[in-house]
């Protein structure tokens, strides 16, 4: 008994193992395939959220520039849809002005607001003054004015070796004068220099954005050919500023449209403000950062050139062989004008013994004194001449018997 008890016991804990060895490889197995599982989704996971970062990082790289090019004077938005010109406003000191003063301004204003029949933005940008410019301008006035004085000292010594003691003086007053704009222009120079090393200074500016969209002239867009668009949105756009431009002249205010240039360092600016105080949108140009991507001139302004060149060419060779062709024909006539009044004398000289001193003297000064070459006059001119001396004559000799009569009628008194 107590044998069959061990046996029935040993084979209980027998099946209690294998019972508790097959449920826990059943849950390890069970577990894996809930890893593989997961691991799988988190790569899924992973594939599609850096996918959409690519996606949305290209989307909101187009919505942070928000144009798509500036073209005469206009920003391009929303694939030509939309078209804005900006004006750039120059106003006036407003705490300076009189109460009537402030009055007219505040009216003028008013009156301006009423008269806009489309929407407008004002946008006001504030820039570190550059004043680079300013200095190297400066800086070549007064280069200028140094060679003009260097000019002035030699001419000064030349005229003292002459001794024209009048004239050194006023060439000493005029040097006086130019040293004094000399020392004014450094002083200036070296003031802007030292101003410009201050990174306080600001500049305000004052624009209004006024924009078109060519949902506004009707029609659908793709009847219409890129150039068209860009015509028919520059002049709506160009006749809108104008007219804003007249209504703040009204309240003392000045403007003007900027132009594609102008606009590009507004946007730069707008979008890179600590950049745009080390590289300007200018420098960058002259420096031709784009050259990488155009090194070659358009062959239109090419053969332009070289049509033009030709054109000049021909002209000179023109010019040059119509000058000497000219000339050739005035050495002609002189030279036909002479022969003739030659020839007129010899003949003058063949006929002297049939002639008297006097006509011969006469004859004489008038062949050399003959115009040769002009227009013979007409038929009718010389009959209208010969008709008026001969009026003229018979008027003569009417007068001259009136006066024998008389002298007669006198003398037999």
């Amino acid at each position: 008994m107590e044998q069959t008890l061990i046996y029935i016991i040993i084979a209980i804990c027998v099946l209690l193992v294998a019972v508790l060895t097959f449920i826990l490889i059943f849950l390890w197995q069970k577990e894996k395939k809930s890893g593989n599982g997961t691991q799988q989704v988190d790569s899924k996971d992973k594939k599609t959220t850096t996918s959409t970062t690519k996606i949305q990082g290209v989307e909101s790289m187009s919505k942070f520039l928000d144009f798509d090019e500036v073209v005469d004077s206009m920003i391009v938005r929303k694939k030509r849809t939309q078209y804005v010109m900006v004006i750039q406003c120059k106003g006036i000191n407003y705490d300076l002005l009189g109460e009537e003063e402030k009055l007219a301004v505040e009216n003028g204003f008013t009156q301006f607001l009423n008269t806009v029949r489309f929407p407008i933005q004002l946008y006001i940008q504030t820039r570190s003054l550059n004043l680079k410019d300013s200095i190297e301008q400066y800086e070549v006035k007064v280069e200028e004015v140094k060679n003009e004085i260097a000019k002035l000292d030699t001419q000064i010594k030349k005229e003292q070796a002459n001794g024209r003691q009048e004239l050194v003086k006023k060439l000493e007053f005029d040097r006086k004068r130019k040293l004094n704009i000399l020392e004014y222009g450094i002083d200036i120079t070296n003031y802007v220099s030292r101003m410009s090393q201050n990174r306080n200074v600001l500049q305000q500016n004052t624009y209004v954005v006024v924009a078109y969209y060519t949902s506004e002239f009707g029609g659908e867009i793709a009847n219409y050919s890129k150039e068209e668009i860009d015509n028919i949105a520059f002049s709506e756009l160009y006749t809108r500023a104008q007219t804003l431009i007249r209504g703040l002249a009204s309240s003392g205010v000045t403007g003007r449209v900027i132009n594609s240039e102008e606009l590009t360092e507004l946007l730069y600016i707008a979008y890179n403000r600590d950049d745009s105080e080390l590289i300007s949108v200018k420098k960058a140009v002259e420096s031709q950062y784009d050259s990488l991507y155009n090194t070659a001139r358009d062959v239109f302004e090419k053969q332009k050139e070289l049509l033009e060149e030709k054109i000049d060419k021909s002209a000179i060779n023109l010019a040059a062989k119509s000058i000497t062709k000219a000339d050739k024909i005035l050495k002609m006539k002189k030279q036909s004008k002479q022969l003739i009044r030659k020839k007129a004398l010899e003949y003058v000289e063949q006929y002297k013994n049939e002639m008297t001193d006097d006509l011969y003297e006469e004859t004489k000064k008038q062949v050399e004194e003959a115009p040769i070459g002009k227009k013979k006059k007409t038929t009718k001119q010389t009959a209208v001449k010969t008709t008026k001396d001969l009026s003229k004559t018979e008027a003569n000799n009417e007068g001259k018997k009136t006066k024998t009569v008389k002298k007669t009628e006198k003398a037999s008194k």
